[in-house]
């Protein structure tokens, strides 16, 4: 055994039975000895943000939606024939989701703004030569856990400092019913083993939390498992799995249950048929323009082609129950996806109460949508956002220190976020974003609108999920500058 071999005592931990047998392979691992790869090295990019001198105004598009991105490409290569996406998001996460894919098998290349995917078919991924390093994704590392259960191979996934960070769990203890083996460090975090099945059983699983991450990967496992894999959500989550997996020719069964739950159904092992994927404008990536243009007086935009599938337009009914002037314009169907042009004007809101079955719909809104209510008249209640405190960072604690750091009152009562609304000016002070994009750029958005410049540590990390943001921003009228 090598010097710096250790025997472990519990089975949540890496072994050394699962890890070369040398010492650069455990270095790897923890994230030592191979920084090109294992290690998303990113010099920090803090701004200062002060208020916009003029309304934004002019039209403009979105990157693509991140969650069908990252879903096109992992379907095309588990789909047998060639794939062409269009529309894909190019930012960090998505990007780490196609080195991933290439490195089980799967031959992706890109050629201008189309990408083209050979897949492997279902359960015909290979092992990969390396460690899977997922940079920042949590919705990358917590879906290829499903596909990784199913397949006859070992594999060893990490990520960066804070998806590290980030607890597996929930995702792990379902999909370990299929037959796979999930090792992971203490409070199972990554970097994480993967011994995967190549009998897979199908699961039958009642999310705790309504989770469209835990489904996914549930349901991804299932492709290849013998049987009916089965996923209740007391909530309706975002469907854009199922969306999906029916483009690519796979029997989906959804039926309602009793207080708008849903069970999901498919019979596995499935054979996939290659389907073009045009992916829509991200609707999370639109709430930073649209908030930042309801309380910018003399704001005006258009934003063009964004995704309106009714399980993520939450945060838009939420604003328009604020009195926002936003409105829907030249409905269409792309990619099977419900598509729109929205039109925002500046705006006086005021405050709103919204509902815990709501959470599921704008998941990733609340922290902007908490910047929004600060600026509100009255008082705001945001309910039920358990689920935040498990994201990039605890994202209900962040964002009460968002708030609170640059003058907003808050309190959080359980899972309840109270924003009391603009009774003084508000900005002055710095944001620690915690490695979060979302914290980031909500951060910009309450600085373009407060009475005093707000300091946001780093935004380096926005590029993860909405590359071109700042130059997006300025295209507008917003005026940041490094």
């Amino acid at each position: 055994m090598p010097a710096c071999a250790r025997p472990v005592k519990s089975h949540r931990m890496i072994p050394d039975s699962f890890q070369a047998h040398d010492c650069t392979f455990k270095m790897r691992l923890t994230g030592m000895g191979h920084p090109s790869k294992n290690i998303f090295m990113q010099v920090s990019r803090p701004l200062t943000v002060s208020a916009s001198l003029k309304g934004l105004s002019g039209r403009t598009r979105v990157p693509g939606d991140k969650s069908i991105s990252h879903r096109s490409l992992m379907l095309a290569a588990l789909a047998s024939g060639r794939t062409r996406v269009t529309g894909l998001l190019e930012g960090e996460d998505v990007l780490r989701t196609a080195d991933a894919m290439r490195a089980l098998g799967a031959t992706i290349t890109r050629e201008g703004t189309e990408w083209t995917i050979e897949g492997r078919g279902v359960g015909a991924l290979t092992e990969p030569a390396d460690v899977l390093d997922m940079g920042n994704s949590g919705t990358a590392a917590r879906l290829l856990s499903g596909i990784l259960s199913s397949h006859a191979f070992n594999s060893v996934m990490t990520g960066d400092a804070s998806l590290r960070s980030r607890p597996m769990r929930r995702v792990t203890a379902p999909l370990a019913a299929n037959g796979a083996e999930f090792l992971t460090r203490e409070g199972g975090r990554l970097p994480m083993a993967v011994r995967g099945t190549g009998e897979a059983k199908p699961i039958e699983y009642r999310l705790p939390v309504a989770s469209a991450q835990v489904k996914s990967a549930i349901l991804l496992a299932g492709l290849n498992a013998h049987g009916t894999t089965i996923v209740e959500e007391p909530v309706a989550t975002r469907d854009h799995t199922e969306n999906m997996l029916r483009h690519f020719g796979v029997e989906v069964d959804v039926s309602r249950l009793d207080a708008g739950g849903r069970r999901i159904a498919l019979t596995g092992p499935v054979v996939m048929t290659a389907r073009d994927v045009t992916v829509p404008g991200d609707p999370s990536s639109a709430a930073f323009p649209i908030v930042a243009a309801l309380l910018v007086p003399g704001s005006d935009i258009w934003i063009e082609g964004v995704g309106l599938n009714p399980l993520r337009t939450g945060l838009f009914t939420t604003l328009i129950e604020m009195g926002a002037s936003l409105s829907i314009e030249n409905e269409r169907v792309e990619g099977g996806e419900p598509v729109g042009d929205l039109h925002v004007r500046h705006s006086q809101l005021k405050g709103v109460d919204v509902p815990p079955e709501r959470v599921p719909s704008m998941i990733d809104e609340y922290p902007v949508l908490a910047v929004a209510c600060a600026f509100a008249e009255g008082p705001s209640r945001l309910r039920g956002l358990e689920e935040l405190r498990v994201k990039e960072s605890d994202r209900l604690a962040s964002t009460v220190a968002l708030l609170n750091v640059n003058g907003a009152e808050t309190e959080v009562i359980g899972d309840d976020l109270i924003v009391k609304g603009a009774d003084a000016p508000l900005g002055g002070g710095t944001v620690q974003t915690h490695m979060d994009h979302r914290l980031a750029m909500s951060a910009v958005v309450l600085g373009l609108a407060a009475a005093k410049p707000v300091n946001v540590d780093d935004t380096a990390f926005i590029e993860t999920s909405f590359p071109g943001f700042v130059e997006l921003m300025n295209a507008l009228g917003a005026g940041l500058a490094a």
